[in-house]
């Protein structure tokens, strides 16, 4: 059974591997084309960012097949030997939150060298060196914190249950909803400030942008995120009376209060067609499936861990797999994601009025020009990774003359990348 899971695992990052190494021979043959929705050195910087982060993705998904290896083959062993205490309870949170802290640390050097290297290359870095070392020690004792009380509460579950798989499961659901209730309000407390919009004239457009939809938010809020990045963003956030939209100031900045609006309306389609609940149905299909395989593993793996079968081994074994059912999950959510995108951009465009086709259309321009989003990308990335369709399509669905573009670019073969 040990190496049935190993070799599943290796399959996993031999697949992830090979698509990333697609994409990138794709984009390098790609950037070289004629540009499309760019200017030509936009097009070949937006190409080369896009293949610098790739690269990382490559390495950091080795780093994690060694570190999975070194899990399986003493890792769990060694924490737990060396974190014991006498209650059964701390001890089972104390080896769980070791095996997180240890990940944590080391996907450290990944995250600076991809924020303060690759990012800063290429002008999205806004944050200091300060508050980086701050985000992430929030982050951090954030994560230890709340992280402890959910796996206190699922060995508690695991050692009252028979059928702890389940009840674990609807425990964890229900942490992922409150989560995402109570997101907004974390953001704001610890990392971005956030302020009631004061623009009474847009504040004004987008009560009645949200009238029209019966979307009831706690207000309009502006969060100053561009002291971290120059990305452009917004978002909706919390159920009920906590919904709230926040707009990053980057975004007022760059766009026009038509864009805007029309962004908006998208995002307000999403509300409509009921996509967050939808996608949180999605998500819980995946959390039900990771339990019920991690619920029924046979006693044979334990034996061959040399590891009684406790409840932080199972917890292990399920945060050690999860990449692996999500990137199997991936390409249904995805299918589903991109349907769900177009049609928010139908409702956003309509939304808009006369001409809000158009105005979604330069909206999605200036966020590839901005983001330095390469437009391209090979068939088999799009279906494993792609949450939204690709840019182009999204414009064509729009009714959106892209211009005359080379048709060899947007083929599925590449060649070695360079």
């Amino acid at each position: 059974m040990l190496m049935t899971i190993v070799g599943i695992y290796s399959l996993y990052v031999l697949i992830s591997i090979y698509v990333s190494v697609m994409q990138i021979g794709y984009i390098n043959q790609a950037k070289r084309k004629s540009a499309v929705l760019l200017s030509s050195s936009e097009f070949l910087k937006a190409g080369n960012y896009a293949v610098e982060k790739e690269k990382l993705s490559i390495v950091n998904t080795f780093v994690d097949y060694i570190l999975f290896i070194a899990w399986m083959g003493f890792g769990i062993s060694f924490l737990s030997e060396n974190l014991f205490f006498q209650n059964e309870a701390l001890t089972n949170v104390a080896i769980v939150m070791g095996f997180v802290v240890i990940n944590s640390i080391i996907s450290i050097p990944f995250a600076y060298y991809e924020k303060f290297v690759i990012d800063e290359k290429y002008g999205f870095n806004k944050s200091t060196l300060g508050l980086y070392i701050k985000d992430t020690l929030i982050s951090f004792i954030m994560t230890l914190l709340f992280g402890s009380l959910v796996v206190w509460g699922i060995y508690e579950i695991m050692v009252n249950f028979t059928y702890w798989w389940v009840w674990s499961f609807v425990f964890v659901f229900c942490v992922i909803v409150l989560i995402n209730m109570l997101y907004p309000t974390f953001r704001a407390m610890f990392f971005d400030k956030v302020k009631p919009l004061e623009n009474e004239e847009l504040k004004g457009e987008i009560q009645t942008l949200m009238d029209k939809t019966g979307f009831v938010s706690s207000g309009v809020f502006v969060s100053d995120a561009s002291k971290r990045d120059a990305r452009l963003n917004a978002y909706f956030g919390g159920f009920g009376k906590t919904k709230r939209v926040v707009l990053f100031d980057t975004l007022i900045e760059k766009l026009t209060t038509k864009e805007l609006l029309a962004v908006l309306g998208h995002e307000l389609g999403h509300f409509a067609h009921g996509d967050i609940y939808k996608n949180i149905a999605m998500v819980g299909v995946m959390l039900f499936g990771m339990f019920a395989i991690f619920g029924n593993l046979p006693e044979s793996l334990y034996l061959e861990l040399g590891i009684s079968q406790e409840p932080y081994l199972s917890m292990i074994l399920l945060l050690l797999f999860m990449p692996v059912l999500g990137f199997i999950m991936m390409p249904i959510m995805g299918l589903v994601s991109r349907h769900n995108e177009y049609e928010a951009d139908k409702m956003g465009s309509e939304l808009g009025g006369p001409s809000g086709s158009i105005e979604l259309a330069n909206a999605l321009q200036k966020l590839v020009s901005e983001n330095k989003s390469f437009p391209l990308s090979h068939p088999l990335y799009i279906f494993f990774h792609y949450t939204h369709p690709p840019v182009l399509e999204r414009l064509k669905e729009l009714g959106v003359d892209i211009g005359d573009m080379d048709k060899d670019s947007l083929e599925g073969s590449c060649q070695a990348p360079l």
